[in-house]
This record gives C-alpha cells, structure tokens and sequence, in this order.
C-alpha cells in the first residue's frame, strides 16, 4: 500500500467512524455532510471520492455494521456442538450485552426502517438484508436441532429479540434481561418434536 493509498483509508475509515457516531447521536436526517466532514476533519471533495452521496455512506457504515454482527454472532456460539445451546447462548450474551450503554441498545437496522421507511431505499434495502439474514441463520440452527417448524421458531426467536432490543432502550439495565433467556428456553422447548 502506498502512502496516498493509506490516507485514502484513512480518511475513509474517519469517515465511517464520525458518520456512526453522529448518526447515533443525532439520526439519519438531521446530520448533513457538511456536519460530518467538518467533524472528521476531511474535505467535502474528499468524502465524495470515497462515498458519491450520504446515502452511499450510511449504505457503507450498514455493511459495516453487518460484518460486526456476524463476527459477535459466530464468536457467541463458536465451540458449542448443540444447535439449542447456541441458539441459547445467543440470548445470553444479548441479554448481558443490552443494559450496559446506550449504544448496546441502539439498533441501526431498525433506525434505518424509521427513518428511510421506503422499501426502494438502498439503506431500507440493506437493513432488510440483515434482518432477514439474521431468521435466516436462526432457521438453520433450528434445523440442526431438529426442531419443529424450525421457520416459525426462527422467526419468533427473531421477533423476541427485536422486541428486548427495543425495551431495552426505554427501561436500560432494569429491561428484563432474565426473562429473555427464561422465555426463549420456553419457546424452544415447546418446539421439540
């Protein structure tokens, strides 16, 4: 990599880095980019090389909020051999993840829906993806351990976890963590053949 190559990077990565945080902070629509590069401390002509629109940017930082969650999620279940012990597990680790901060309990995917609610937009688009990807992968764990109707059970795992995310946000470390983990064990079980 050569040096401009680097500074490209970097500027793209300050970027990405500025834009989450202010779009954490303050939403989608009320941060323009003339927000975000006097805060990154870039030039306008210099975020427009890396990204041609704000809607390109926040297309980026979804991706890379995407490949975050796979790898939390993969590490959460990596080393457990039984599929309902992962799928468990998963609910575990939200479960202590949650309460801690407000940016544990800040979904972007579910931001992104509010805010771009039109299903066209590629910010819609991708949060789709995600979420979609995520039943996806709770039905193949589902599968794996025989469960019934494993489609259902992954889609009303996914809406449960949905729902604790969003309660987290208004209730903080009082959410009902331990009933997320309690009901989840339930719900699994009445899935068993």
């Amino acid at each position: 990599m050569n040096k401009t190559e680097g500074k490209k990077s970097a500027a793209r990565e300050q970027l990405l880095v500025t834009a989450s945080r202010l779009f954490f902070e303050r939403g989608f629509h009320a941060v323009g980019v003339d927000t975000i590069v006097a805060e990154a401390g870039i030039t306008k002509m210099t975020m427009y090389k890396h990204f041609p629109s704000k809607d390109h940017l926040i297309f980026a930082i979804l991706e890379r909020s995407g490949e975050m969650y796979w790898e939390w999620f993969e590490h959460t279940i990596h080393g457990i051999k039984q599929p309902e012990q992962q799928l468990l597990a998963i609910f575990e680790a939200v479960a202590k993840r949650h309460p801690m901060s407000p940016q544990s309990t800040f979904c972007l995917y579910q931001a992104v829906a509010v805010e771009f609610p039109f299903p066209e937009h590629m910010a819609n688009k991708s949060a789709v993806d995600h979420k979609q990807s995520i039943i996806k992968r709770l039905e193949s764990i589902c599968e794996q351990a025989g469960l019934k109707s494993p489609g259902l059970l992954a889609r009303q795992l996914f809406v449960f976890l949905e729902g604790f995310c969003i309660s987290s946000r208004f209730f903080g470390a009082d959410s009902p963590s331990t009933d997320l983990v309690h009901t989840a064990a339930t719900l699994i079980d009445s899935h068993r053949l």
